[in-house]
């Protein structure tokens, strides 16, 4: 298990609608921070789609990522076999055995198991033969039906992203998530967070903290990974709140990503 740095650590620095701004981060500085960082890997989201780099930026980002030791990982959203074949062909170029992916459908909205294997299924062969393994989020798809997918598919080219916040959104809690899908866990996203009770005590807010200062006790799923046989690179991400001004916001997220590669390095200091 390496420590990894992920562009959902970075989505107010890269920006996105309603938070653009002049010195946007592109895949080069990304890998430029993950170095400066001190960590290994660096997994591409949705939110910096590098498909969309001509051939030879392609080649540049993955040269300086083999000059420095770094491992690319690829990342989309959406599980149609034509999307995530041409992935599949982008992940073999930038030498990445990871392909993260997010199901793009709305919580509460997705299709039958069956329709989901059917749809993978094709998917097989091409997986093996690049070399390529399919890691699909939680959090759209509820915890135990993805553990149901997974013993459908059955393949050791499929498995699943392990994040440890975006379950929230089907009701489910970060240990019952862990416990159920540890055993199919080939990618970490290591995401802390607190809930708290708001003044009134009716409802909660839910917010994001640096690796170390928020409820996740990241010990125990460490432990929990390694109990079941999983072995995945730990991808920070991070939800840091907006403030007053875009430049406060993205100072804030970066003094977030050293302190929380600082504290998950007791875990994995290599």
């Amino acid at each position: 298990m390496r420590l990894g740095l992920g562009t959902h650590a970075l989505m107010w620095s890269i920006g996105f609608p309603g938070a653009e701004h002049r010195n946007r981060m592109d895949a080069f500085s990304v890998l430029a921070c993950a170095r400066e960082l001190g960590v290994g890997v660096v997994q591409f989201g949705p939110n910096l789609p590098i498909d969309l780099l001509a051939e030879y930026e392609l080649a540049r980002l993955r040269e300086q990522a083999l000059a420095n030791n770094i491992q690319l990982e690829c990342g989309t959203r959406g599980l149609a076999a034509s999307h995530l074949q041409k992935h599949i062909s982008l992940a073999r170029k930038l030498s990445s055995n990871i392909l993260r992916t997010a199901p793009d459908f709305e919580v509460g909205r997705a299709p039958e198991i069956f329709e989901i294997v059917s749809e993978l299924r094709r998917l097989l062969p091409e997986l093996e033969n690049n070399n390529v393994r399919l890691a699909i989020e939680n959090g759209n798809i509820p915890a135990r039906q993805l553990s149901r997918l997974m013993h459908e598919l059955d393949s050791p080219w499929i498995g699943v992203t392990l994040d440890t916040a975006n379950s929230l959104a089907v009701l489910e809690g970060t240990r019952e998530v862990v416990e159920v899908l540890a055993p199919y866990v080939l990618s970490f996203h290591a995401k802390d967070f607190v809930v708290d009770r708001l003044w009134h005590r009716m409802g909660f807010v839910v917010e994001g903290r640096p690796a170390g200062k928020g409820q996740v006790d990241f010990l125990w799923i460490f432990a929990q990974l390694q109990a079941a046989g999983a072995d995945p690179n730990a991808i920070l991400e991070l939800w840091p709140p907006q403030q007053p001004e875009i430049e406060a916001t993205v100072a804030l997220e970066r003094a977030w990503a050293e302190e929380s590669v600082r504290y998950l390095r007791q875990y994995l200091p290599h």
